[in-house]
């Protein structure tokens, strides 16, 4: 049974500490066949660079998708262009660094998996409809690839349902980034797609997510500019483990928040 660990939000370094210290265990317990990060909050909090992407593939991480952050660091423009499997989100501007969707090998060659990465249309910068690209990319991705993973990076609950449903029995999984917050509605949607709103992130749950709380606090209280430090301590992973037929059918999907300390 093709088997797919998903990373939510891997924000700063005590997000990349984390999933240093527990994607060993994570891969020895569960043995996944691909391991996906969301690694767009991976440097400092905000963006990746060159050096914090080699870093998370060093580790093993098959495909890094990104999201609204993305361009923070001019630096990684041309890295996003390099053919590493690090893609930014489909349905940003065509003329951008980067690509949108990518397919890697298991090792032995004998399973592929597609993933295809989106951001939402409400709160975030986008340049085209993402259920529209999705709609292109699947049919594209369809005869490449056994398997096909969809990170989508929205504000609403409400665009990532629909997603859901829009994608059911056409995709493995259909995952949500971008609010940081766990949801607890992960399940396999009845055309086998398996599915979570947000799968949440991994950092510090000391802070709000991922910042410093005292900044947020001050800058939600008075309305005044703050520095968005990263937070420390009470460190998590947390992602998604999903198992599925060699049909590309997903038939399970478990939610994963482990503490630092485990």
């Amino acid at each position: 049974m093709p088997k797919i660990l998903f990373i939510g939000d891997v924000v700063a370094e005590p997000g990349r500490r984390t999933l240093s210290a527990l994607l060993p265990k994570l891969r020895e317990e569960h043995e996944p066949d691909f391991v996906v990060v969301n690694g767009e909050n991976a440097a400092g909090g905000m963006g990746i660079s060159p050096k914090t992407a080699d870093e998370i593939f060093d580790l093993g991480v098959d495909v890094i998708t990104l999201g609204n952050h993305t361009y923070r660091h001019r630096e990684v423009y041309a890295y996003l262009d390099s053919g590493k499997p690090i893609i930014r989100c489909a349905n940003q501007h065509s003329s951008n660094p980067g690509k949108g969707s990518v397919v890697v090998e298991a090792k032995g060659g004998s399973l592929r998996l597609g993933v295809i990465n989106l951001i939402g249309q409400f709160g975030l910068d986008n340049d085209g409809n993402p259920f529209d690209v999705a709609d292109r990319l699947v049919r594209e991705m369809s005869g490449d690839a056994d398997l096909i993973l969809v990170d989508f990076h929205a504000e609403l609950t409400s665009e990532k349902v629909t997603m859901g449903w829009f994608l059911d029995g056409r995709v493995t999984a259909v995952v949500g980034t971008h609010t940081h917050v766990p949801t607890a509605d992960a399940r396999v949607l009845p055309e086998g797609t398996a599915y979570c709103t947000d799968v949440g992130m991994t950092g510090s749950r000391a802070g709000v997510i991922g910042v410093v709380k005292e900044a947020i606090i001050t800058k939600l209280r008075t309305g005044m500019p703050q520095r968005f430090d990263s937070a420390s301590g009470d460190e998590h992973l947390m992602g998604v483990l999903i198992e599925a037929d060699r049909n590309g059918t997903a038939t399970s999907i478990t939610q994963l928040i482990v503490p630092l300390e485990a």
